[in-house]
């Protein structure tokens, strides 16, 4: 699995990782399977949040005794990002993750509560042994520029932000922004959310036939052309352990500049947007 520094002073961490929204809504048995399939593959970068129902505990039976090969990131919602509510949050999903410590915590989304408590907290955390770095999710430039001026440079690990082929309105400004800072950027949906294209559409077809050239998948391709830059890490949700694998394999793909250009042609990124998406 193919590995990159997460963050200007991190640990590398594989490029393909395992999200874990709705995770807790199938069959538990085939979604801890597709975890462990997954970290066996080489994807030990699991994410989740403390808003994704029971995953945090879904993912704790998936990595026990295996705590150690795994970079974990957990996230709290913005109503609870006071600088105590912060602390009280972490300690809850430590304890639902049967952890001692998160690699990297991350602020769900911007909320009322002001960053200067925020960037506080996750201090405290970091200190106390209980995060080994953290985050934010769902930031745009400006609000990176506030953050930065909180919390001085090589303090943010990533930002997490919505990035998939049909969607790519981050790299107007947020990526360039995460390059020249060293934050890490993590795809989230990066298969969209219930929209890949369809097989029989033309760009369906496009990505059947690179994937054939490669004797990989449509969905191989999509991840291999979205991590293409050394920040951007991917965090695809497997349901069963032969997703998880397809997912993993993306990350040995090398696409040639030829297919990249065809890619960027047939999925243009668009205007820069008023503010950045989300879900």
């Amino acid at each position: 699995m193919r590995q990159n520094p997460f963050g200007s002073d991190g640990p590398k961490v594989s490029v393909i990782g395992q999200g874990t929204w709705y995770l807790d809504r199938g069959d538990r048995k085939a979604a801890i399977a597709a975890l462990a399939r997954g970290i066996e593959t080489g994807m030990t970068h699991i994410d989740t949040a403390e808003m994704y129902g029971d995953a945090e505990l879904v993912i704790a039976e998936a990595i026990a005794g295996r705590r150690d090969e795994i970079f974990l990131v957990s996230k709290l919602v913005p109503s609870n990002a006071s600088r105590r509510g912060t602390v009280t949050a972490c300690e809850r999903s430590l304890a639902r993750l049967k952890t001692d410590r998160l690699d990297c915590y991350l602020l769900h989304w911007r909320g009322s509560y002001s960053l200067d408590e925020t960037v506080a907290a996750f201090d405290q955390l970091v200190d106390a042994g209980k995060i080994r770095s953290w985050g934010v999710s769902n930031f745009d430039t400006d609000d990176l520029d506030e953050l930065l001026a909180v919390a001085g440079d090589g303090k943010i690990a990533c930002n997490q932000v919505l990035y998939h082929l049909g969607e790519r309105a981050i790299e107007h400004a947020v990526i360039p922004w995460c390059e020249q800072h060293g934050v890490a950027v993590v795809a989230y949906s990066p298969f969209g959310h219930n929209d890949f294209p369809p097989a029989r559409s033309k760009a369906g077809q496009l990505l059947q036939v690179i994937a054939e050239a490669h004797g990989a998948s449509p969905r191989q391709v999509a991840l291999s052309f979205l991590t293409r830059r050394p920040c951007v890490f991917a965090i695809p949700k497997a349901s069963s352990h032969e997703h998880a694998a397809d997912n993993a394999a993306a990350a040995n793909l090398t696409l040639s500049e030829n297919e990249m250009t065809v890619l960027d042609k047939t999925f243009p990124r668009g205007p820069k947007p008023r503010g950045l998406p989300m879900l």
